[in-house]
C-alpha cells in the first residue's frame, strides 16, 4: 500500500476530545513507525458520510467502529479486529460497556423511574447501526412491550448529544445513551444533564472496536496493538482525560453478544424500536 489512511471518528464528543483522540492517534502511528510499520499514514479529519464504506476501505490502518455494524452489518468479514478501548466510566467492566437508559426530568418527575414505566413515551435513539442507541435498548424494551410496540413514538436524532439535548428540551422522554459518550458529557457538557435523569442501564456488551484493512497483516496488527498502548502511556493526563485505561485484544466471537441481542428482541416480537 503506497499509502495508508487513519482517523478514530467514535468518541469526539467534544472539539477537546476530538484532539486528544486525534494526538493519541498521532502518537499511535509514530510508535508503529518506530517498529517497523508504515510510515506514509494521512489522518483523516472526522469523516462524515458513509462511514461503513471508509470502515471497509483497503487502505485503512486504524479507525473504530460500533459493535453493531462491525457483527450486524458484514464489516467483520473485512477488516482486522486490532483492539478494544478499556475505559474508566460507569458501566463500563474491562473491554465491555453498558448504555444508561435516561429520562426527561419531567418525565422522572411524571413516574417515569423505571424502564416499565416508561410505556407511552417519546423514545429518541442516535442512529439504527448503534448498539448503544438503538440495539441494546431495543433489548432492554422488548420483555415490557406489547403487540412489537412500547412507546408512543421513536425518532432518529443523529448523534447522543442531539439525544440528549432533545430530553432537555422536552422533544424526547427516552434514550439510552453510551455510558463513555455520558461518562464524557459530564465531564465536559454538564449542562447537557441538567434536565436528564438516569433510570437504570442495559446489558453489557463488547466495547467499540479498533480496526484496521486485513491487507495489513498479522504481524503488523500485534505491532499496532502494542503502538496503541505505547501512545496511551505516553501522555498519563491525556488518558486521563480520555478515560483510557489500556486495550484488550477480543475476538471476532465476543461480538457474537451483540447479534444476540438482536435476536433476543425478535424472539419477544420486538424486532425495531417502537
Amino acid at each position: 500500500m503506497s499509502q495508508w489512511i487513519a482517523t478514530l471518528p467514535m468518541y469526539n464528543v467534544t472539539p477537546c476530545h476530538a484532539a486528544w483522540w486525534r494526538a493519541l492517534l498521532r502518537d499511535t502511528l509514530e510508535a508503529f513507525a518506530r517498529a517497523g510499520g508504515p510510515a506514509d499514514v494521512a489522518l483523516l479529519d472526522e469523516p462524515v458520510g458513509d462511514l461503513l464504506a471508509l470502515w471497509c476501505r483497503e487502505d485503512l490502518l486504524l479507525s473504530q467502529t460500533c459493535g453493531y455494524p462491525y457483527r450486524m452489518l458484514g464489516l467483520a468479514g473485512n477488516v482486522q479486529l486490532i483492539a478494544t478501548p478499556v475505559f474508566d466510566a460507569d458501566g463500563c467492566d474491562g473491554a465491555a460497556y453498558r448504555s444508561v437508559l435516561v429520562v426527561s426530568a419531567r418525565a422522572f418527575a411524571n413516574g417515569a423511574t423505571t424502564l416499565a414505566a416508561c410505556r407511552g413515551l417519546r423514545a429518541a435513539y442516535n442512529d439504527e447501526d448503534s448498539h448503544s442507541g438503538m440495539n441494546a435498548f431495543r433489548r432492554a424494551v422488548a420483555p415490557y412491550a406489547r403487540d412489537g410496540r412500547f412507546f408512543s413514538a421513536s425518532k432518529r436524532y443523529g448523534s447522543h448529544l442531539n439525544v440528549l439535548r432533545a430530553l432537555g428540551e422536552g422533544t424526547a422522554d427516552c434514550a439510552a445513551i453510551d455510558c463513555v459518550t455520558l461518562a464524557y458529557v459530564r465531564d465536559a457538557l454538564p449542562e447537557l444533564l441538567r434536565e436528564v435523569r438516569v433510570i437504570g442501564m442495559t446489558a453489557s456488551a463488547p466495547g467499540l472496536p479498533l480496526i484496521a484493512s486485513r491487507s495489513l497483516g498479522e504481524a503488523l496488527a500485534a505491532s499496532l496493538y502494542d503502538s496503541l498502548e505505547v501512545a496511551r502511556t505516553a501522555d498519563v493526563e491525556r488518558a486521563r482525560a480520555l478515560r483510557l485505561r489500556g486495550f484488550a485484544r477480543l475476538g471476532h466471537d465476543d461480538y457474537a453478544l451483540i447479534e444476540q441481542f438482536s435476536r433476543d428482541a425478535a424472539a419477544m416480537q420486538y424486532p425495531v424500536l417502537a
